[in-house]
């Protein structure tokens, strides 16, 4: 006879009906304790005693006794895509909710993203797969694994990492804006990894909802049928069992490779500080448990695995993962470095012969210098960077040392929102108060010589007579938007040196405009000129496209006559006047008076193509003369004159902390 703990006991006596049949199924060696502190995704604990906490366990209960292992073909694996501010994120919420993956006390918005700066800024910027348990209504019990990614350019490999990890997708469209830029550009990395995609229309309940338009915007624009469409409310819980049941039906469950050998892919890390580096997989082929040697097809090192589990949304301890399973694995992995997204994971005594297809190394695009206001502070500035790093390997950093902001740190990052996060998480979670340079991208140099050179920071630059050739970094950029502002978008591009290459009617209101543009010219205001000339309705999206040559050139800003580094940019030859100009007129502002005349002058080698000039401090040395001879006026006047040469020729102007920051980030 089966041994049934007291708490079940008394959850048989409440609900007879749903526990006697599982009395048959549990084994004689159940903990119900140890299941709902282990098992259960949430803080569960005994004696359970609400009607909540009996309907979780009850509900998780026959899944865990009688699917301890569940079968390929009950599993699905998919994410969501969307625009922002589309609704992936409370779509998600009322996934989890639908399915009671999460009970009702536990549910708040924005349930996957564990950040303040997620909740804050409405975005996802870490991936937070989870797995659902989904009764349908052909009587079977499925296995959901949905992977939550970030939805912003800046993270596009994570998002294609994490989409390779899936066999379909959610595809959201919220029936009010139509289809936009980044939908398109979803889309076509979903068809590049060919998932099944389940079309959602979201935010029916809107007024301005126009569902009809939105199905004719599927077919004509993305050749998705608009009748599969499934309109729904994220937020009102609308169509929610119709999303679920279209996953099981078109999404197709994973397919196992016949040599059984084991393949898996990570799409994302995290550093712990407790339990090391916890690596996001999915399990391609074969199954991995605790115990197993693996190794990386990228690494050198071998591990030993010390923990598998599954994501319920917490992290929940399994025995082993299988074929198709989306789970994590704790090895002795000491930083996220070890482990690099994309990679393949395999064992190391019986290891595939190839790893999985899609691996390249995350190269960061965009650079910038981080010094602490308070140079005191420059050893935990280390530290801190080195945590972030730990958790986030697409970061990168090394020291640098600047004349007039000290020691820092030359950081580089997948884009201006990744570094606008890694700025704002050294201010939030380590109390450090930085000051950045202007941000730059990387650019390839080539010497007289033949020297291929990769520079990052314009005091890398070599002298312009060396340098044959300078390429920068393109980007191609799709921009939907209103007809009535296609005239300002074109003009927009014209002034950024972009080159307009398709103009596309998408229906009777928007067009799409595709361009070629220099990245360095999109990093600081492009897209919020486009939010603004078109007054919120343009969206934007872009891809790498390689490098082009340009007659780039070293510009050095001369604060009586000494050049100070911290203001010097790689900039076009065209826009190198405007641009001079500019910091000429900002540090004039902020410089205080001197003695003596300053003259603020920006340099292309030793041309001059801007000049601003700082008057001199006058005291008036005349005061105490009360009349008398205008001789004696003179001659005091002319010692003036004398003493303010003197101090030129041997003074030197000290740029007080504050204006390196007020024009750093004025630029920014």
């Amino acid at each position: 006879m089966c041994f049934i703990t007291p708490v079940l006991r008394t959850i048989a006596y409440q609900t007879p009906v749903n526990v006697r049949g599982l009395e048959k199924s549990v084994n004689s060696e159940l903990n119900l304790a140890s299941f709902c502190q282990s098992t259960l995704p949430f803080s569960v604990k005994p004696p359970i005693s609400t009607p909540a906490d009996e309907a979780i366990v009850l509900h998780y209960l026959p899944f865990t006794l009688h699917n301890p292992s569940v079968s390929v073909e009950l599993t699905r694996n998919f994410s969501i895509i969307a625009h922002i501010d589309h609704g992936k994120t409370t779509l998600s919420d009322r996934l989890l909710e639908h399915t009671q993956t999460v009970s009702q006390r536990e549910a708040q918005e924005q349930h996957l993203d564990s950040m303040d700066l997620e909740r804050e800024k409405g975005i996802t910027i870490k991936s937070h797969p989870v797995t659902l348990v989904f009764n349908s209504r052909d009587g079977k019990t499925y296995k959901l694994n949905l992977l939550d990614t970030p939805g912003h350019v800046d993270f596009s490999y994570e998002v294609s990492r994490s989409l390779a990890a899936c066999e379909g997708a959610i595809l959201i469209i919220d029936a009010a804006q139509g289809v936009e830029a980044q939908t398109m550009a979803n889309v076509n990395l979903a068809m590049e990894q060919d998932l099944a995609i389940v079309p959602v229309l979201n935010k029916i309940d809107l007024p301005a909802a126009d569902v009809d338009r939105c199905r004719t915007q599927l077919e004509e624009i993305l050749a998705i049928p608009g009748d599969h469409a499934i309109p729904a409310s994220a937020k009102q819980g609308i169509g929610i069992e119709d999303i679920l049941e279209a996953v099981v039906e078109l999404v197709p469950p994973p397919v196992e490779n016949p040599d059984g050998l084991l393949r898996a892919s990570v799409f994302d890390s995290l550093y712990d500080a407790y339990r090391g580096v916890i690596s996001y997989v999915r399990v391609v082929s074969g199954e991995m448990k605790k115990g197993d040697k693996i190794k990386l097809f990228h690494t050198p090192t071998n591990y030993e695995i010390k923990e598998v589990g599954h994501f319920t949304p917490k992290m929940t301890k399994t025995e082993k993962l299988q074929t198709g399973d989306v789970g994590y694995i704790i090895a002795n992995m000491k930083s996220s470095a070890e482990v690099k997204i994309g990679d393949t994971i395999t064992h190391k005594d019986k290891p595939c012969r190839e790893p999985l297809a899609g691996f390249k190394e995350i190269r960061p695009m965009v650079f910038s210098g981080i010094y602490p206001i308070d140079t005191s502070d420059y050893e935990a500035l280390k530290v801190a960077m080195g945590k972030l790093q730990i958790n986030d390997a697409a970061f990168t950093f090394q020291t640098e040392s600047s004349t007039a902001l000290g020691f820092g740190f030359r950081c580089g990052f997948l884009g201006l929102l990744h570094m606008e996060i890694i700025q704002e998480r050294l201010r939030r979670e380590f109390d450090m108060d930085v000051i950045s340079t202007y941000p730059s991208v990387i650019y390839e140099v080539t010497k007289t010589d033949g020297e291929e050179l990769i520079v990052d920071n314009p005091s890398y630059l070599p002298e312009s007579q060396t340098i044959e050739e300078i390429r920068e970094p393109m980007v191609r950029i799709f921009i939907m938007l209103p007809g009535d502002y296609i005239g300002d978008a074109m003009q927009l591009i014209m002034e950024k040196r972009g080159e307009l290459e398709n103009t596309e009617t998408i229906d009777e209101f928007r067009v799409l405009l595709t361009a070629v543009v220099p990245l360095a010219d999109i990093l600081v205001d492009f897209n919020d000129r486009l939010k603004s000339m078109t007054k919120g309705y343009g969206s934007m999206d872009y891809e790498h496209a390689g490098y082009r040559a340009a007659n780039m050139v070293k510009m050095d800003m001369l604060i009586a006559g000494d050049p100070v580094e911290a203001f010097s940019t790689i900039v076009h030859r065209d826009k190198a006047v405007y641009r001079g100009r500019e910091l000429a007129a900002k540090l004039k502002e902020v410089i205080p008076t001197q003695m003596f005349v300053v003259a603020i002058q920006a340099a292309i080698g030793g041309n001059i193509i801007a000049r601003e000039t700082i008057s001199a401090m006058r005291k008036n040395v005349t005061a105490k003369c009360y009349g008398g001879d205008i001789s004696r006026k003179r001659k005091l006047l002319e010692k003036q004159k004398k003493g303010k040469a003197k101090m030129k020729a041997f003074g030197k102007v000290n740029i007080p902390q504050d204006a390196f920051i007020k024009v750093l980030k004025s630029g920014d």
